[in-house]
């Protein structure tokens, strides 16, 4: 959808997140225990920023949101909902997010 919109709205500063947790944990991170992430995508770097700032308001640490990249990434994002919507079927809750670990 993110990039549906970018392409019809060529001049718009379209910026992909939040879509990855319920809007409990969007505008309270804490909810959730421990360091998870959030993703951001887009083409313009200065509209990520500015996003990156909004969610700094709600709570989420910049170093905890993740620029996946251009609007392209954006298709990731929202294919992640199938798998979203299985976990919380399984945890029979909607307070949980992921965590982005690099090895070394």
């Amino acid at each position: 959808m993110g990039e549906r919109i970018q392409r019809a709205f060529p001049g718009a500063r379209v910026v992909k997140a939040l879509n990855t947790v319920n809007v409990k944990v969007m505008v309270d991170p804490g909810r959730v225990p421990g360091g998870h992430h959030l993703f951001v995508c887009g083409e313009d770097t200065l509209a990520k920023e500015r996003v990156t700032a909004w969610l700094g308001d709600f709570g989420w640490p910049a170093a905890r949101v993740l620029d996946l990249g251009g609007i392209a990434a954006a298709r990731a994002m929202e294919m992640y909902l199938p798998l979203w919507l299985q976990m919380s079927r399984v945890l029979g809750h909607a307070d949980f997010n992921i965590e982005v670990r690099q090895a070394g």
